[in-house]
Order: C-alpha cells, then structure tokens, then sequence
C-alpha cells in the first residue's frame, strides 16, 4: 500500500476494520508464475474501498476522488473476481453471517421470486426486448432473496421472457447442495 493511499481521507464507504476480517480471507491469494512475473502491488482493501465508493456514489471514474485508485486495477481486480467466483464467495458468507446475527440459520428455508423491467438504451442486444403489456424495451432481473431481503441469485434477461420462465433459469443458478434445507 503507498503512503498517499494510507495518509488519504476516511470515507463513510470505506470497509470497517471488522469488515475487513471478514472479507480478506475470501478473496484470492496473489498467484505466482513458475516463470516469475511482477508481484501484486495493488493493498486489495484500497481495491474494495474504491469498488465501495462507486457503488455507494453512483458517480463516474474520472469524478472518483483523486485519493482513491484508478480504474485500472480496480476493473482488473473486479472482472476476475466476478469470472472466478469471488464476489459469490463473499455475498453467500456475508449473508450467512448476517442469518446468524439475526439469530437464523445460514441458509434459507425459503426464497421469494421478483423481477424487476428496467428500460435500455436504444442499443439493442440479445438482452433486450419487450415487456408484454408494458411500455418498456429493455432488461429484466429476476432475482431470489431469502425472507430477510438478502440476495440468493440474480439473473439478467431479456424483458421479453415471461417470469415463469426466468423463474426456472433463476433457480437453476443455485446448487441444492449450497441450499439443503
């Protein structure tokens, strides 16, 4: 981590030192090359803090803060963890955690069905099409929460496919091994 980087402004976005503990374990250890290579230089919590204020803002990357990293680690690290598996990782053991906060048990009984129709740009796309009686052209994102609101799955479809249908395609991303009860 540099020196810019930890002297820099606290944001109400930054990752607790609890969070932190949490989330460190389960992102992916620095891989080594048998034929060497440049050793990660990127603090991962400066990575998630960055993640975490975009989120949280809503804002582009060139109106970021200057204090926080540039796109490009930040992008590298987010696309491989999205293709490798982490962000599930860290979204199945937040919400496990929290079901057991809230006196629960880590996985869910049952899960509630929503879909929401988002309208697109006029670019269109394999994802894009018409919501039956709606006014709408654009996506739809059937997604499954447990009864406390927290994400199980969620998918990205065209409008066009009706909820039954992106019913079954939802509930085939979960394993009934990850969900036994």
């Amino acid at each position: 981590m540099s020196k810019g980087y930890q002297s820099r402004k606290k944001y109400t976005s930054d990752l607790t030192d609890a969070q932190w503990t949490t989330v460190a374990p389960l992102l992916p250890a620095a891989t080594s090359s048998p034929r060497g290579g440049r050793p990660r230089h990127v603090d991962l919590r400066a990575v998630l803090n960055t993640i975490w204020s975009l989120h949280r803002s809503g804002c582009h990357w060139v109106m970021l803060p200057h204090d926080l990293l540039p796109k490009s680690p930040v992008c590298d690290s987010f696309a491989q963890w999205r293709d490798d598996g982490t962000w599930t990782k860290v979204v199945t053991a937040l919400r496990e955690q929290t079901r057991v906060t809230a006196g629960r048990e880590p996985t869910p009984r049952a899960v509630c069905l929503a879909s929401q129709s988002v309208k697109t740009t006029e670019v269109g796309g394999s994802e894009r099409g018409d919501d039956g009686g709606k006014p709408l052209t654009g996506r739809k994102r059937p997604s499954l929460v447990d009864p406390l609101g927290l994400l199980v799955a969620v998918l990205i479809t065209s409008a066009g496919l009706d909820d039954g249908r992106a019913a079954l395609q939802v509930l085939a991303l979960i394993a009934a091994t990850a969900f036994p009860r």
